[in-house]
């Protein structure tokens, strides 16, 4: 997923993808960044999405598939 803007409420956001190991774990774990636009007064926070890969590659090929709908979600859900 390449870094993507999304706008809520009047609020910019900048979404970047990462890809996180755990301990003792085979596969890769979605996590993504949303930093608000600079004076928006809101502060940048990191939300871990229901995807996983034993493979980094194939996690983020599966991330460029999440829609702007999905990230509002995870969005949605923070803010609230």
């Amino acid at each position: 997923m390449a870094w993507r803007i999304l706008s809520r409420e009047g609020e910019t956001w900048h979404v970047l993808p990462a890809a996180e190991r755990r301990a003792n774990q085979a596969t890769w774990q979605l996590v993504l960044a949303f930093r608000p636009k600079e004076g928006d007064g809101r502060r940048p926070f990191w939300a871990s999405f229901p995807l996983e890969s034993a493979s980094k590659s194939s996690l983020f090929l599966q991330a460029e598939r999440l829609s702007d709908a999905d990230l509002h979600e995870v969005l949605r859900r923070h803010l609230s």
